[in-house]
């Protein structure tokens, strides 16, 4: 993996591990069309870059961190039921991601329920939302969409909000509260990586791989910064039905190129 390499996938991460598109769907995309060699690496790489789009949520709400213990508590609940499934269904999840046509379809379903969400939860009497208004059940529940989204191509962030949305809060504080829990999601999520990486490699890491990883989530942080800025910007004064049509087209894209066999000889486990 080159240096420009790992800035564009950083790019890539920044961009849709915030937005309810799929950050999955997207890194099999662009890694195929860059041609990057599969290695251990690799999958360390595009799992540890997370690390830059937690540090974006942290210091844009970092008031909200410095509150109370009741925000920790409810982000705690809502993070319980991906730690309980996620140890029982690690290695079915690691086959699904293998499958490219279960990250195209599950795009293209999620595009399908985007298109009428705005339609139905406009109809539903919902007054404006905050995070005070997340109560342990809700955050609970909430949790149980996210577990979802273990199945690739579902996307984090679209499970979350979703689960949001159907608890009866409003887009811009689904929104926040998905934001709020990927950074116990996603620091796991890298933690675990890492470990197993020095367990199984012995915990080498060259002088080039440091300088990459470094870069990748310097640049993951400052697009990840602008990725939540607009998404709360247009949640506000747009709805879903844009992301919806968007992942049908991805879906769609991703499954032609399977059929012609674009993706053969790719391990999409590293993703």
């Amino acid at each position: 993996m080159s240096i420009l390499q790992a800035i564009l996938l950083a790019i890539i991460e920044g961009l849709t591990e915030f937005l309810p598109v799929s950050s999955t769907g997207h890194m099999v995309i662009a890694s195929t069309f860059m041609g990057i060699a599969s290695d251990p690496f690799v999958k360390v790489f595009t799992v540890s870059i997370q690390l830059g789009g937690i540090m974006a949520v942290v210091v844009l709400y970092w008031k909200r961190f410095f509150q109370s213990w009741v925000f920790y508590f409810k982000i705690g609940f809502a993070f319980l039921p991906a730690v309980v499934f996620g140890l029982f269904l690690k290695k079915q999840v690691d086959q699904l991601l293998e499958n490219i046509v279960v990250v195209a379809s599950s795009l293209i379903a999620g595009g399908v329920l985007f298109l009428f969400l705005d339609g139905y939860f406009e109809r539903r009497s919902r007054k404006s939302t905050s995070m005070e208004d997340v109560s342990y059940p809700r955050a609970l529940k909430i949790g149980l969409f996210q577990v979802v989204s273990m199945v690739p191509g579902v996307s984090r962030s679209a499970a979350t909000i979703i689960g949001g949305l159907t608890q009866g809060l409003s887009p811009t504080t689904a929104a926040e509260f998905s934001f709020f829990l990927a950074v116990p999601t996603m620091f796991a999520a890298t933690a675990k990586t890492l470990i197993d990486y020095f367990a199984e490699e012995g915990g080498a890491l060259n002088s080039k791989e440091w300088l990459l990883l470094g870069v990748g989530n310097v640049v993951a942080f400052l697009v990840a910064l602008a990725a939540i800025k607009a998404l709360i910007t247009y949640l506000t004064r747009h709805g879903f039905k844009v992301f919806g049509y968007y992942r049908i087209v991805l879906g769609v894209l991703i499954l032609l190129l399977w059929a012609i066999g674009y993706f053969e000889g790719v391990e999409l486990s590293n993703f």
